[in-house]
């Protein structure tokens, strides 16, 4: 079997995610992945204004930070969502591209609708990572029971990491219409876990 890299960062709906430079850490059938949430450089913009989260002394994601990062995520979802639908060897995994299509491009226009009405207005800056754009690559040169393999471990870690940049924003985020966008996302990350965790 052919090895795979891959990191999502949301990886911070989606990969809300983006990073750069973590040490692998988690292995699954010869697949490798990342563990970083936050991008490097938003943890050094936050830490410079002094925003932390009180609870864990961790550096909270900016408002652009945060949209930019679920904007990226959806982006990399539909992307790859769109590349499941055609590829995958079973029906399940090839409904489940389609739905995370659907579900992405939804959360992608109540992220700018949120984003909008900000003050001043977020706009979502939906530029892929460069371990977003390796993911696809890989997705892209695989076929059968590989791309399946890869297929579903990226999105268990996309999600997880999703998952775990929404909650937190909904807790101690500070632009209140990307707090209520993270806490009414999150619920649906988690299904989207647990789906992608069923197949």
């Amino acid at each position: 079997m052919n090895r795979y890299f891959f990191a999502l960062g949301l990886g911070p709906a989606f990969a809300l995610g983006a990073c750069g430079g973590s040490e692998p850490v988690t292995t699954v059938d010869n697949i490798v992945a990342t563990d970083t949430i936050i991008p490097e450089n938003s943890i050094d913009a936050n830490a410079a204004t002094g925003t932390l989260n009180e609870a864990s002394g961790a550096a909270v994601m900016t408002g652009q930070t945060f949209a930019d990062t679920a904007g990226a995520s959806d982006a990399y979802e539909v992307a790859a969502g769109k590349l499941a639908a055609q590829k995958a060897s079973t029906q399940a995994l090839k409904d489940f591209g389609g739905m995370m299509v659907t579900a992405h491009t939804g959360s992608t226009a109540k992220l700018k609708a949120a984003g909008a009405k900000a003050t001043p207005a977020i706009v979502p800056n939906a530029k892929l990572s460069a371990e977003q754009e390796a993911n696809l690559a890989t997705l892209r040169d695989t076929t059968g029971a590989d791309f399946d393999t890869a297929y579903k471990a990226q999105q268990v870690v996309a999600h997880e990491k999703t998952l775990a940049a929404v909650q937190d924003y909904a807790k101690n985020g500070t632009v209140p219409q990307l707090k209520a966008f993270a806490a009414e996302i999150a619920p649906v990350v988690q299904q989207h876990l647990d789906k992608i965790r069923g197949l």
